[in-house]
């Protein structure tokens, strides 16, 4: 059964299934999941732990010797696997049969893992221990909701967190939850107990620790976040992140764009214009390519596609447009704004 992990504790407080798989890349979140699970079982008297650590050739038979094998001091203990990708045909084994087989068994399986993707959980091991337990989904809070979390998170730490002050440290920290609570940690140590975080105090005393990817980029290009498009650029060059990198991502997403389009004009739904693309587009980010759709029509998605060459060009050294300003120019413009067209040679510009 599905659980997010903000209501993983209260799932637990109900009772303790005998398997929890938590799995994401966000690590703040993951880690709290896991830390609830491990302090359940302590409570529930499992003072016994195991952990399995799975890389490269890894024996999955350990696995089950860990679940058959008895303990002189518990009849119960906490196994802990901690999974690094796929678990293969092997592993996949493996775990089906520990999922049929811990019928009679009062042991705990934590299964720590990176995001598992939509083939491996319609797998039949993550199905069979499914089926038995728990799985919480880690995600990355999304930026529009970012502030309301940090607002709760502060109330946590004893805090009081203004929405404009919260939204600046949301800028601050974006994408790296655990640097915006180590923020708010040393904030709750240097003010008194029930202290009002105004964005001043954030402005002054937290430093700039936001974590960006060109998929937190391409996030903000659908939205049309353009404030956001911008800051997010300066960060990926302030980290030496490669221009082909960035403009690899962007002309994915106008080819994804235009296939959406074309899908369309075939007479399809949204629905399955997303279901059809390679992977396909599901719910969570559906909304995302709706908004970019309605602004931005076939033309222009070409002429965007056409200035991305060029873009290429000059990476390849054939052609003479400012890179960093280009890449500036065509996400904005991606993103619904006009970016430095007006800055821009006549025979490289963009709009229409």
């Amino acid at each position: 059964m599905k659980v997010f992990a903000d209501k993983l504790e209260d799932a637990l407080a109900k009772s303790l299934p005998p398997v929890v798989i938590v799995a994401g890349d966000e690590p703040l979140q993951h880690m709290e999941a896991c830390d609830a699970v491990r302090r359940t079982a302590r409570e529930a008297g499992i003072e016994e732990r195991e952990v399995l650590h799975v890389e490269a050739n890894f024996p999955w038979g350990r696995l089950l010797e860990s679940a058959a094998s008895l303990s002189l001091f518990a009849s119960r203990k906490l196994i802990e696997l901690r999974l690094n990708g796929k678990p293969g045909q092997e592993g996949a084994k493996a775990l089906k049969e520990y999922a049929e087989g811990m019928s009679g068994s009062d042991n705990i399986l934590l299964i720590a893992s990176a995001k598992l993707d939509y083939r491996e959980q319609k797998s039949a091991w993550f199905k069979a221990l499914d089926k038995a337990g728990l799985f919480v989904p880690v995600w990355p809070v999304d930026a529009s909701r970012l502030h309301f979390w940090l607002r709760d998170r502060a109330s946590r730490h004893g805090l009081t967190l203004d929405l404009d002050a919260a939204r600046l440290l949301g800028e601050r920290t974006e994408g790296n939850l655990l640097a915006a609570d180590q923020e708010l940690q040393k904030l709750a140590l240097l003010l008194p107990p029930g202290a009002r975080i105004s964005p001043q105090q954030v402005a002054g005393g937290v430093e700039d620790s936001a974590r960006y990817d060109v998929f937190t980029l391409l996030d903000a290009c659908l939205k049309g976040e353009r404030a956001r498009v911008s800051r997010i650029l300066g960060g990926l060059r302030g980290e030496g992140v490669e221009p082909p990198i960035v403009l690899w991502a962007l002309t994915r997403e106008l080819r994804l764009l235009l296939s959406i389009h074309q899908h369309l004009d075939q007479g399809q739904s949204l629905e399955h214009a997303c279901k059809a693309q390679k992977p396909p587009i599901f719910d969570k980010r559906r909304s995302a390519y709706q908004q970019a759709i309605q602004r931005l029509p076939m033309k222009r998605l070409h002429k965007l596609l056409l200035f991305a060459q060029r873009l290429d060009l000059t990476i390849k050294g054939a052609g003479t447009i400012p890179l960093w300003d280009g890449l500036h120019d065509l996400a904005l413009t991606l993103a619904g704004g006009r970016g430095l067209l007006a800055e821009l040679p006549s025979s490289y510009r963009v709009g229409g």
